[in-house]
């Protein structure tokens, strides 16, 4: 998911557990119509600096596939903090749009819903099949063993964006490569007068991202094997204890941050004032606030020793967004078509440029705007170093509440109240206990 907007965590206190029956028509192994063949609707998130952005980018793609076809797409770009609330509306009344986008981590509670289509090998098939697609994007498409809900889109991940005049000024040579190097780089920032590493500390989709690498880092993850929470095991707590102290203890991230939620840390970090981002493909979000990109380097998230790769490795997680067909559709045929065509190696590379993300589709990631510096690095990590977030049902309200939980470490920090593992251990503890049963 893109965590360019606050994410819309007020819904997912609904109930995500859904039947396929309450959701409307359909079958276990498909549904929908083809009823209205020559119209389809489509709810777009946003991915662009503005849903204007969007709009332009999306509608002559549109027209182009109309023009293939003869379906006409009524597009809406649904703003990130709308889009959950929408989704989950349109489960449960059935009506919905014929296709639409999701953040990649709700996929596996959307498909414990049963209101999209699922995309078995033969939906699959009618596509070009499941070999076209980055395995780390197609991980998080659903629970595994199970039909995935949605198709990889766009493919994202998580780089660190540092200010080259900034670290040179401090007498800096390189990226830090660890995150002890990040802390000692981020004292000599400091001591010159400047801000060291951004975050958006009151986005809870934000906290869920950066915890789950802390965590994936310390070889732990916040659900066992079976999908029960494991939010109390002591490696979870020093976990989100680490990333919390980058603020409480090291330092190194402004007590401001801690109310930040709506892009203000890349704002920061376009307009000079803070010297390091990890943020998901920000190239195109720097450049709309006039960043050139000679003025920043890009590497990767740092690990605690060695370089990223698998295991305790894991330096992002495999952030994106899919593409879905709502169950009830009544044009279920071009909706294929629809998916297929969005999927293509041409509108990849045409859609992917636009947005500074990088194709879900291995063979459009050949073309030459996909090998600068930048997207190299993001390349790499979700080649090797990227993993899915959990994919079971409770992810959204594993999001909601333990984002959250982190969101007021964050602010207890800024207040200047001690931040210790028992204070770690106890909001995980209520975060856990929110959770629904497994």
């Amino acid at each position: 998911m893109r965590s360019i907007r606050a994410a819309a965590v007020g819904a997912v206190t609904l109930s995500l557990a859904l039947t396929a029956t309450a959701c409307g028509g359909g079958s276990s192994t498909g549904g929908g119509s083809n009823d209205a063949p020559k119209t389809l609707t489509y709810w777009a998130s946003n991915q662009g600096a503005s849903v204007a952005v969007d709009k332009q980018v999306l509608q002559p793609e549109l027209d182009k596939f109309q023009k293939q076809t003869g379906i006409k797409v009524k597009l809406e770009v649904v703003p990130w903090p709308d889009l959950l609330n929408r989704i989950l509306t349109a489960t449960t009344s059935g009506q919905g749009p014929d296709v639409l986008n999701i953040g990649n981590s709700w996929s596996a509670s959307l498909q414990a819903s049963g209101a999209l289509l699922p995309w078995d090998a033969k939906n699959f098939d009618k596509i070009g099949g499941k070999s076209r697609f980055v395995p780390s994007a197609l991980a998080s498409t659903g629970v595994q063993g199970k039909d995935p809900a949605a198709v990889p889109l766009y493919a994202l991940a998580y780089a660190l964006y540092y200010n080259k005049k900034i670290f040179a000024d401090a007498g800096i040579s390189q990226p830090p490569a660890t995150w002890d190097e990040l802390i000692a780089d981020g004292k000599k920032i400091k001591a010159r007068g400047s801000s060291p590493l951004g975050a958006e500390g009151s986005n809870v989709s934000e906290n869920i991202h950066h915890i789950f690498v802390f965590a994936k880092q310390r070889g732990v993850d916040f659900f066992t094997a079976d999908g029960k929470p494991n939010f109390t095991d002591p490696k979870v707590v020093d976990a989100v204890k680490a990333y919390v102290d980058l603020m409480a203890k090291d330092q190194v991230i402004p007590t401001g941050d801690a109310e930040y939620a709506q892009n203000q840390s890349v704002s920061d970090f376009a307009k000079g004032r803070q010297a390091m981002l990890l943020w998901q493909s920000a190239s195109a979000n720097l450049a709309s606030q006039g960043m050139k990109g000679s003025e920043y380097g890009v590497a990767p998230v740092p690990v605690r020793s060695g370089t990223p790769g698998p295991g305790t490795q894991i330096n992002s997680m495999a952030a994106g967004i899919n593409i879905a067909v709502f169950r009830n559709t009544h044009n279920l045929d071009g909706a294929t078509r629809f998916v297929k065509f969005m999927t293509s190696d041409d509108e990849q590379k045409i859609l992917n440029k636009a947005y500074s993300s990088i194709p879900a589709v291995t063979s459009a990631q050949n073309d030459p705007a996909f090998n600068t510096p930048a997207n190299t690095v993001l390349k790499n990590t979700l080649a090797t170093s990227a993993a899915a977030l959990p994919q079971v049902s409770a992810e959204s309200q594993f999001e909601t509440t333990v984002g959250t939980a982190v969101k007021d470490l964050f602010a207890d920090a800024a207040a200047g109240r001690a931040v210790t593992t028992a204070s770690v251990r106890a909001a995980l503890q209520k975060a856990q206990q929110q959770m629904p049963a497994a």
